[in-house]
């Protein structure tokens, strides 16, 4: 479409997830063509709230009846496939929340929809788009890391309780063993790993060590995969949604021949870097925080974040939700190729499912399929 023409978009999951975008789509000036929720009784506020023309609470009569360019899947996860695909089969453009899908039969279907459909599809993997995050893929991208050849991501959030206000979290995130959200640790890595992807993984877990209110045991409390990827890199990556503790969502570590990064683990520690290139000394870590105010190293930042609009500081997931939806936008009116497309959302999704499988078998090896030769 031109790139003057105001992007009309349909926000599904409004009345949770889809709100915390208001913001954001004011910000870009999107027009907010209709808001569509199960929770009839929200759906005003949500119009209100949105500057919406219409609301629904029917998914597909929205695409059918708003005149949508675009979608912004933000319902719960075992949702987003299906209607990733009704949006493709109509030619409107998709951002999904992730993951894409929770089988690997429906990332099959969405990967064969988007093939036949004229619109595009995008994965939110907002953890990406975070300050720290960029400014490590700024430093790879100037090769002071070196080769990169390890990496670890965790996501230990704790949500019981968010699990019984959102039961379909009780399902997909803690009743499956193995690893069921595993694309906020696995993004920003794969991103520094860049033209790289999964092979085959193998995952183990803890056992379950606590009952929800109905005294049923969660599937497990913490899990662990190894991945090895096309290039031999090895990644770990943990994931808890149970375990009684502080919360860690945005743990990360990286190894190359000339650098090494460790994120803070907690509000109260600060990100930690090594590299060769600035600091010779194997002994003593920098302040990840000092070097990104410097003037050498802040050109390693998009500009985005050397000059941040204000909304950066107040936005959801560290301004997260405000520069992937920009970056959709972007690619809805072909200014930039699309950033998280089909295949790169699936090599962040499919490593995940296949742990799932190989925690049913003692913690073999499974292959991850590659979606493009599907």
């Amino acid at each position: 479409m031109k790139a003057k023409e105001p992007i009309r978009i349909g926000v599904a999951g409004a009345a949770r997830r889809g709100g915390h975008f208001t913001d954001s789509l004011k910000a870009l000036n999107v027009v907010v063509a209709a808001v569509c929720d199960i929770k009839k009784e929200r759906l005003e506020e949500c119009k209100a709230q949105m500057g919406a023309e219409e609301a629904y609470t029917d998914y597909e009569q929205m695409l059918d009846s708003a005149k949508l360019d675009a979608v912004l899947v933000a319902t719960p996860m075992f949702l987003h496939a299906d209607q990733a695909i009704a949006a493709l089969s109509r030619n409107i453009h998709v951002l999904s929340e992730v993951t894409a899908g929770v089988s690997v039969d429906e990332c099959k279907r969405l990967v064969r929809a988007t093939k036949q459909s004229k619109a595009i599809y995008m994965m939110a993997e907002n953890y990406i788009y975070m300050r720290p995050n960029q400014f490590v893929q700024g430093l790879v991208n100037a090769g002071m890391f070196g080769e990169v050849y390890y990496a670890e991501g965790e996501y230990i959030h704790e949500l019981k309780q968010l699990m019984e206000e959102t039961p379909w979290r009780r399902k997909w995130g803690s009743g499956i063993r193995g690893i069921t959200y595993p694309t906020h640790s696995l993004g920003p890595i794969l991103t520094w790993m860049e033209r790289d992807r999964v092979e085959r993984v193998c995952c183990e877990d803890t056992g379950s060590h606590y009952v929800d209110p109905r005294g049923e045991a969660y599937a497990a409390d913490s899990a662990t995969m190894l991945a090895k990827t096309q290039k031999k890199r090895l990644i770990k990556i943990r994931f808890d949604m149970v375990s009684d503790r502080p919360h860690a969502m945005t743990n990360y570590q990286l190894q190359g021949t000339d650098g090494a990064y460790e994120s803070a683990r907690s509000h109260q520690e600060r990100a930690k870097i090594w590299l060769r290139g600035v600091n010779a000394d194997q002994q003593n870590w920098l302040d990840a925080e000092t070097l990104m105010l410097q003037e050498a190293y802040a050109r390693h930042l998009p500009e985005v974040w050397r000059n941040p609009p204000a909304i950066l500081h107040n936005d959801w997931h560290g301004g997260g939700d405000y520069l992937v939806l920009r970056d959709f936008i972007a690619a809805v009116r072909g200014e930039i190729p699309c950033p998280i497309d089909i295949h790169r959302a699936l090599d962040m999704t499919l490593p995940g499912l296949m742990s799932q499988q190989s925690i049913l078998q003692d913690g073999a090896w499974m292959e991850v399929p590659d979606s493009r030769l599907w």
